[in-house]
């Protein structure tokens, strides 16, 4: 038996995800049933994720709609029109999101994400501000927030604030913060940039 080919391109089923078969292999996404390996990110990234979701959390309002804050957590998007079993599945981990208090299940989160938040890398810039945006506005989420950092990761240059157009299925422009992040939903949230920098 010869050695595995550490170049073939590794593959998953909705059914070989759901008995678990992901399990193990790190930080990864599924796109087209195709295993993406993610690379390791900065320690602002890092940072403006953790401290971001604090943030976001901390702004529930009491009393207001149950909604729940997550990090890094698995959301299965629309399968892919394709004949073969392991080119449909679509797996994402939004860097930060925020839901309603519906029962968690990985099949059907996307139904129930009612803020999405991506901080972009590198590694990242692309499929964030493109493939993800395709992906997050035809699931329906309602906001999607880009956060751009400079090419150093070293501050957040802007945060780019998307809102659905429920018509076309796609998101238009709101607004782009250039030092504080103002959000009126799904929570009321004032959050100055170098709150989320600072180490």
């Amino acid at each position: 038996m010869s050695a595995p080919d550490k170049h073939r391109e590794l593959r998953l089923t909705a059914e070989e995800f759901a008995d678990g078969k992901a399990d193990g292999l790190g930080d990864i996404e599924i796109v087209q049933g195709l295993i993406i390996r993610l690379m390791a990110q900065s320690p602002l990234h890092s940072r403006v994720v953790r401290r971001l979701a604090g943030m976001l959390e901390a702004a529930r309002r009491p009393g207001g709609p149950c909604m729940v804050v997550d990090s890094d957590v698995a959301a299965r998007f629309v399968d892919s029109e394709s004949s073969a079993e392991d080119r449909r599945l679509n797996i994402r981990y939004p860097d930060v999101w925020i839901r309603d208090c519906e029962p968690y299940d990985v099949n059907y989160v996307r139904e129930h994400i009612l803020l999405v938040v991506e901080v972009t890398s590198g590694s990242t810039i692309d499929v964030d501000i493109n493939d993800k945006r395709i992906q997050y506005a035809t699931a329906g989420i309602p906001i999607y927030l880009i956060i751009r950092l400079d090419q150093k990761e070293e501050r957040i240059e802007e945060i780019e604030e998307y809102r659905l157009d429920w018509s076309g299925r796609r998101y238009l422009v709101h607004t782009v913060h250039r030092r504080v992040l103002l959000l009126d939903e799904p929570v009321e949230a004032t959050i100055p940039f170098d709150a989320l920098e600072r180490a």
